[in-house]
């Protein structure tokens, strides 16, 4: 399995060994677009690794902080209260790069720049960039993917449709 996530298309494809799509979901990239250095608020591009599955067991809608599951479970009335937190919920997949230089140590190092694929609130909208660097999913669609892939699975993140 690896997954392969289009920044243009604004979606995610799982692909087997084959190289057959066998899931295609929606995704929201970053709202600046595409860069690799820190603190940039954007998606970085290259060959990366799913580092870590963070959350199983979590109910959906778990808020996550730090990677840490902070009690809360998101709703409309949680949201409200909180207008500007950037939303981390359900599921974690924390991204590290593979590419030295590009997208690996330094000032460009994914990992360190707490790049997910992660859950959001249904609200969220998917198919357009909205994000502050992460890839966004809608819980449904990231509670499917988390169960089909492992720690250490190969994840492209491409500029190309």
């Amino acid at each position: 399995m690896r997954i392969v996530i289009s920044i243009p298309e604004q979606a995610l494809d799982l692909l087997d060994c084959s190289g057959k799509v066998t899931r295609h979901y929606c995704v929201s990239t970053a709202k600046n677009g595409t860069g690799q250095q820190s603190g940039s608020f954007c998606t970085p591009l290259g060959k990366h690794v799913i580092r870590a599955k963070i959350g199983a067991g979590q109910p959906v809608n778990t808020v996550f902080i730090k990677r840490r599951p902070t009690g809360e479970i998101y709703t409309p009335e949680l949201g409200a209260r909180y207008l500007g937190r950037d939303w981390i919920l359900t599921r974690i997949l924390w991204l590290s790069g593979c590419e030295r230089g590009f997208n690996r140590l330094g000032q460009v190092d994914t990992m360190r720049r707490y790049i997910y694929i992660h859950g959001s609130p249904d609200s969220a909208e998917m198919g357009r960039p909205g994000s502050i660097g992460c890839i966004r999913m809608h819980n449904c669609d990231l509670l499917e993917l988390f169960d089909l892939v492992e720690a250490g699975t190969e994840v492209e993140i491409t500029g190309r449709s």
